[in-house]
């Protein structure tokens, strides 16, 4: 095997390699004598097939096998022996004459390619002893608790029917039939049957509700709603429908208890019991926003401690994960660029920095994760795969199973915990101001509440 650097700029490298045919052909002699041992062939007894008949059977297939595992050891030995960290598997530009190929599938000829790989980039790690983070806290506000103590009540309150000819008022429950078109025709979705809504409950677009106020029992009319700008199926947001109600049922509200035997109707002992769960619940949703924003503090710092070149392809391949996310949101919105007062250009350039800014963070973290040997246990991996099951309720053991068997996938779950652990590692370094703050006050900042932007945004 000859192998030649003809390229080393930045991260890039470029060999090229020839794989001498006498050295190929050998390896064809292995592979076919191995072959004759196990061969079986009407004509002749097991392992006494002559291997110049194998030859004539075999030949190709077998040179075509010993060509590709040739080709894979010497890209193994090319980064070896020149101790490159990849950021990307190499990439092989064969020959493109056929006869070229076809003399090497022959083993007439020796085989030359071309290997270009990128390699991830040097840099020292900075010490985050230095790093000074202010990690805060909050605790759920006691008029939180009541509001959502006081829905629960509302959920669980009794109906009875109103008088004959009572109409319908705000927080009373209609049962209703109706269908919705646009333009005089009908959508995907827009119709129901015995649907109960409770008027003022907001489980319906904007106005649909308020155009049933007054309804009574029986009574047939035609509402009018306005889907929102950003409703989820582009093809209703910002549309105007008319919905065809027909109202089978007014019942009015009963008295709302808020009691022991309400805890008891969600599996509570207590009043007592179901405020607290209710406070816990908060608490933990306060908890992701407060880790999702200290995260961003610390990546953010981190961000401001390292300036390397980028393995350009993982760049791109980075913005085109986020960019084909963007088109797609845009998409379901039926927004355009000109609503946002910008242009796809530099919404574009905008979303780069940050797949730069991901991609150098990556390789951050990384490199501080394995020089810390930040290890993921089975138990750990096995509790993430339960709950990514749990998110397909009925498709658990096929979810479970598509992760066992595909090792790519299940590496997407380690990910996320080994990033999780080295963010702890850093803190556990760093200097940490704890800080309690209003719930407000955490969520003030907006990324923060965004979850899916505050952990790397």
């Amino acid at each position: 095997m000859q192998v030649t650097e003809t390229l080393s700029e930045g991260l890039k490298r470029e060999f090229k390699v020839t794989l001498e045919a006498a050295a190929l052909a050998k390896r064809v002699d292995e592979e076919l004598n191995a072959l004759q041992g196990k061969a079986r062939i009407n004509g002749f007894r097991p392992g006494k097939v002559p291997v110049a008949h194998l030859r004539r059977l075999y030949g190709r297939s077998v040179m075509a096998d010993v060509v590709n595992n040739a080709v894979v050891d010497a890209n193994k030995a090319i980064v070896e022996e020149r101790g490159l960290r990849l950021a990307m598997d190499p990439k092989i530009d064969f020959p493109e004459s056929q006869d070229e190929i076809e003399k090497v599938i022959e083993g007439k000829g020796d085989l030359t390619y071309g290997v270009a790989v990128e390699v991830l980039p040097q840099f020292e790690v900075a010490d985050f002893s230095g790093l000074e983070i202010v990690r805060e806290s909050a605790e759920p506000p006691q008029e939180e608790v009541d509001e959502q103590l006081q829905n629960l009540a509302k959920q669980n309150r009794p109906y009875s029917p109103k008088a004959e000819g009572a109409a319908a008022e705000k927080d009373d429950r209609v049962t209703i039939d109706f269908v919705g078109s646009i333009d005089g025709v009908e959508f995907e979705g827009g119709k129901g049957e015995n649907m109960p809504l409770v008027i003022g409950g907001g489980q319906f677009i904007p106005g649909f509700e308020d155009g049933l106020l007054g309804a009574k029992k029986g009574e047939s009319r035609i509402v009018k709603a306005t889907f929102p700008e950003a409703y989820q199926k582009a093809d209703l947001a910002g549309k105007e429908a008319s919905f065809d109600v027909t109202v089978k049922e007014v019942e009015a509200p009963g008295e709302l208890v808020i009691d022991d035997e309400l805890a008891k109707a969600f599996g509570m002992e207590s009043l007592d019991q179901l405020k607290q769960a209710i406070k816990d619940n908060l608490s933990r949703e306060l908890l992701v926003v407060a880790r999702a924003k200290t995260k961003r503090r610390l990546l953010d710092a981190l961000d401001g401690q390292y300036s390397f070149e980028l393995p350009p392809t993982l760049v791109e391949q980075e913005f085109s994960n986020v960019w084909g996310q963007i088109e797609q949101d845009m998409k379901a919105s039926g927004r355009t660029f000109a609503d946002e007062n910008t242009t796809e250009d530099e919404q574009k350039a905008d979303y780069r920095k940050i797949a730069e800014r991901r991609v150098r963070l990556g390789l951050v973290l990384a490199r501080i994760g394995d020089d810390a040997k930040v290890q993921i246990t089975d138990d750990e991996v096995s509790k993430a795969l339960v709950e990514r099951a749990r998110q397909f309720p009925g498709q658990e053991k096929a979810v479970w199973e598509f992760y066992r068997k595909n090792p790519q996938a299940l590496a997407e779950l380690r990910a996320p915990i080994f990033e999780e652990k080295v963010i702890d590692h850093i803190l556990a370094g760093a200097k940490v101001t704890d800080k309690t703050v209003s719930r407000d006050e955490l969520l003030a900042d907006e990324e923060s509440a965004e979850l899916g932007k505050a952990l790397k945004g």
